[in-house]
């Protein structure tokens, strides 16, 4: 069955497509259950999809329109997901999937630090304003540093700051989890050597 592509935005309101459902009950039912899933996936998993969009993507413009790709990809393969695996293994994958395409077929680009977005989560009122700016500033050399690094190091590093397991994300990646500890040994290594250069 072919779903028309949703209408939502990330950000605040998050809607499924407005058009008219079929006669057939059954449709409707379906068709129904499919709204409610992705719209309750969208609210849960809408904070991890920004980050993980933030790691594939350094420009403001390019993130917001691979966070409509990935929700659109989704919502296309939503009707086929049959819980063969984990909720959040499903959005992984297809996210990931639909990132790399994303990053494959667009020219590089360039940021500079001050495009790097503030964190989405609330800042704890209790730190000093100091030791806030500090953690800010580190949180943001972090996410530049792992954005620098080869795609397929990004990849795994993204996955494991989600908290995935090393099952999970081979999974996801569709690679056995001894690649998956070898890739992540390699991207760490990696990160430190980005993380220890000379700005």
């Amino acid at each position: 069955m072919h779903l028309p592509p949703p209408k939502f935005a990330f950000a605040n309101t998050m809607a499924v497509p407005n058009s008219a459902p079929p006669d057939d009950s059954a449709s409707v039912k379906t068709s129904a259950k499919v709204e409610e899933q992705f719209d309750r996936f969208l609210r849960e998993y809408g904070p991890a999809l920004s980050r993980l969009a933030f790691g594939y993507e350094k420009v403001a413009g390019a993130r917001e329109e691979l966070m409509q790709e990935i929700a659109l990809a989704i919502w296309q393969a939503l009707p086929n997901f049959r819980g063969e695996c984990s909720e959040r293994t499903f959005i992984y994958r297809v996210a990931h999937n639909c990132a790399i395409t994303h990053v494959c077929r667009r020219q590089p680009q360039h940021a500079s630090l001050n495009e790097l977005p503030s964190p989405a989560e609330p800042v704890d009122p209790k730190p000093h304003p100091e030791e806030q700016i500090a953690r800010a500033h580190q949180r943001d050399h972090l996410r530049s540093a792992i954005r620098r690094l080869p795609l397929v190091y990004r990849q795994v590093l993204m996955l494991v700051l989600e908290e995935l397991s090393q099952a999970e994300i081979s999974e996801i990646l569709g690679i056995t989890e001894n690649n998956v500890a070898v890739r992540l040994n390699r991207a760490r290594k990696a990160l430190k050597a980005v993380l220890e250069e000379r700005p």
